[in-house]
């Protein structure tokens, strides 16, 4: 990569982190009306070069009824941002989910603030 390329490449992945992160926000648990990202499921949001995407994210537990779908709704929806190449998800439990994870937004919305 040329130090061109790679100082436009680099100007760009704040603009494409935000396109990504916004994407996830249109994905809700199903049994909660707030956006996994404001819940606190994605624990890491990495792009490497040629647009290439990685999210680390949980579940609110391990037997979650949406486990199927949820990464699935996520990839789909990070996957359709323009400029984004490819979209790998990995799902962890470790650290385990907990409530303290929310964002204060998320808290206000299900009345726990």
């Amino acid at each position: 990569m040329s130090e061109e390329n790679k100082s436009n490449y680099l100007e760009n992945i704040p603009d494409l982190k935000e396109k990504v992160i916004e994407a996830i926000k249109t994905v809700y648990d199903p049994e909660i009306p707030v956006d996994i990202y404001e819940l606190g499921l994605i624990y890491d949001i990495k792009i490497y070069p040629v647009n290439n995407v990685y999210i680390l994210m949980t579940l609110t537990s391990p037997n979650c009824p949406s486990a199927e779908f949820i990464p699935d709704e996520v990839k789909q929806k990070v996957a359709a941002v323009e400029g984004v190449n490819d979209v790998e998800i990995e799902l962890t439990f470790d650290p385990p989910y907990s409530m303290d994870m929310m964002s204060e937004a998320a808290r206000l919305e299900l009345g726990l603030l």
